[in-house]
């Protein structure tokens, strides 16, 4: 631990050379400590607990912490940077870790390794999603991992846009010549919010995303997603698509606010283009979100992120949600699996850093045929966690 203090310490103070190159007046350098702390407990019930392939994995109840990070933050004028380090079961990794630059209110370039924008879950980090864990489809379709990358937000009045380039994720764990060849991707988020203000909120948008083969010596793609639980951790859907040339995906998104009450919902569309003869492999999926503050007045926006702001300290928020993902695309020989998940979610905000979640969720997935999973499987899910953010 203490190693990984001292390189935050070390890292923290090889930012400031940048921040003091800075021209005109001297701003005021702030510099704040980061860190966050999830502890969760799970019951699953039903489960096919008596599943008779070894290879596949059981449901047991249990406790967990699934996330611990630490890091820090400082801003200097129109400077702003960023490092964090996650600690998940025992592995140490990198999570934020960029430099930005804010031109004006309306205009910012941010680069390193971050989330870029794609969709409406990408307003939200993966402690805050709304459900407890973030929709299926957002984690089949990959739609937001931390990634090497370069972004330029627009955020003006009725208009939000972001757009990025970057490079694979193994970048961050190999170097370029063990790599051998490295893959590399394009996205865009555009939104158009005719009513933004807190309580009255009207909003759609649509996200784009190119990205070239990453999987297999750079020929295909890996795509899975597990069941929505992170104490137990059992395979939901997964494909493997060979003979890939490109991959093309994309995200309607639509936000609703009125009050105390939210609407929130995302359709997903993947293409994998495929060649030698192999055809195109397809996959889609949904989710819809309804949200309300039984205790708290209204829902407040956030424009920088284009989404819905975290309730305030006292709030206690209702969340009942559906998530539908179909991943088999029988033409192209993938059976990956379709699922269906139904949840609710009771999130109490203690005050500004600290959250209480209680959740429940029935899971169910068919029409699977990979190796050492089984055709079909089914879970009620019972979950409860604190979390610490600050």
């Amino acid at each position: 631990m203490k190693y990984i203090l001292t390189s935050l310490a070390a890292a923290s103070m090889c930012i400031l050379p940048v921040f003091a190159e800075d021209s005109g007046s001297q701003p005021k350098l702030s510099f704040s400590p980061t860190g966050r702390i999830l502890m969760d407990g799970a019951v699953y019930l039903g489960g096919n607990g008596n599943v008779t392939d070894e290879n596949d994995t059981k449901f047991v109840n249990g406790v967990a912490i699934p996330d611990v990070r630490l890091g820090a933050k400082a801003t200097y004028g129109k400077w702003k940077a960023k490092i964090d380090v996650g600690f998940s079961y025992g592995k140490v990794g990198l999570k934020d870790t960029y430099f930005e630059y804010d031109f004006n209110p309306a205009n910012l370039v941010r680069v390193g390794y971050f989330v870029p924008q794609w969709g409406l879950n990408s307003e939200t980090s993966s402690s805050m999603k709304q459900t407890y864990e973030e929709p299926t489809s957002n984690e089949f379709f990959y739609a937001n991992p931390r990634l090497l990358a370069a972004m330029w937000v627009y955020d003006k009045d009725q208009y939000f846009a972001g757009t990025s380039i970057f490079a694979e994720q193994g970048v961050m764990t190999q170097n370029a010549s063990e790599m051998g060849k490295q893959a590399w991707g394009a996205e865009t988020r555009l939104v158009w919010r005719p009513r933004h203000s807190d309580g009255d909120v009207f909003q759609i948008g649509s996200s784009f995303n190119y990205s070239t083969p990453t999987a297999d010596d750079h020929t295909g793609f890996d795509y899975s997603a597990n069941f929505p639980s992170r104490v137990s951790k059992v395979t939901l859907l997964e494909a493997n698509i060979d003979n890939a040339r490109g991959l093309f995906k994309m995200t309607p998104e639509l936000l609703i606010i009125k009050g105390n009450w939210a609407l929130e919902a995302q359709y997903y569309y993947m293409n994998v283009s495929r060649k030698d003869g192999f055809r195109n492999y397809q996959a889609h999926g949904a989710y819809g979100i309804v949200r309300t503050l039984l205790i708290g007045s209204r829902y407040n926006y956030s424009h920088a992120d284009a989404g819905v702001a975290t309730p305030a300290k006292g709030s206690l928020e209702l969340v009942l949600g559906y998530n539908y993902t179909d991943a088999s695309d029988k033409k192209a020989g993938i059976r990956a699996g379709i699922m269906n998940d139904i949840n609710c979610t009771l999130n109490y905000y203690i005050n500004s850093w600290m959250l209480a979640r209680l959740r429940y969720s029935y899971t169910n997935v068919h029409d699977r045929d990979v190796e050492n999973l089984l055709p079909k499987r089914h879970v009620n899910t019972i979950e409860a966690r604190l979390q610490v953010i600050f």
